[in-house]
């Protein structure tokens, strides 16, 4: 067994204390700001929540205000890759960004749906909506101009 003594005078005690009191401060401001942080909230899609055909997600696309022709122009099976490098990092960012989460489906196999854009504010160019599903899961979507020189914009306005 052992026995610590230690000779504890006035000086010793407040720099103690100081010090003590310090460090409390310290976490009750490191609690304060990560308990006050704004929370995140998962990004929900609109409706409906899972998409099995082209009419289906026709219907999603509407609700997220985009009116589309009801025929796609194309309808593609995929394969979304496994890792994300160059256009694909940005796309993928483009995609967390509005909340959808094609980053966790490397490598499974996909279904794209292309529809013309009917209601594109000030625009001579075609203008389609990509929707990425897998499953009967949304994990992907885009709105972009097929012109050489067009733009791609994630479905809920985000760039």
């Amino acid at each position: 067994m052992f026995v610590f003594t230690a000779k504890l005078n006035r000086k010793k005690a407040v720099v103690a204390v100081v010090i003590l009191a310090a460090v409390l401060a310290g976490v009750i401001l490191l609690v304060s700001l990560l308990g006050n942080r704004p929370k995140k909230e998962a990004a929900s899609p609109a409706a409906p929540l899972s998409v099995t055909g082209p009419a289906e997600a026709a219907a999603y696309l509407s609700s997220l205000g985009w009116k589309v022709d009801p025929e796609p122009i194309e309808v593609k099976n995929l394969v979304i890759p496994r890792s994300f490098t160059g256009v694909y990092a940005d796309y993928a960012a483009l995609q967390a960004r509005q909340g959808y989460p094609i980053a966790e489906y490397g490598g499974m196999e996909a279904v794209r749906y292309t529809f013309r854009v009917l209601n594109y504010p000030d625009s001579t160019d075609e203008i389609v909506a990509d929707l990425v599903v897998c499953g009967q899961t949304v994990i992907a979507g885009d709105i972009q101009s097929t012109a050489l020189d067009g733009f791609m914009k994630g479905l809920k306005g985000e760039d």
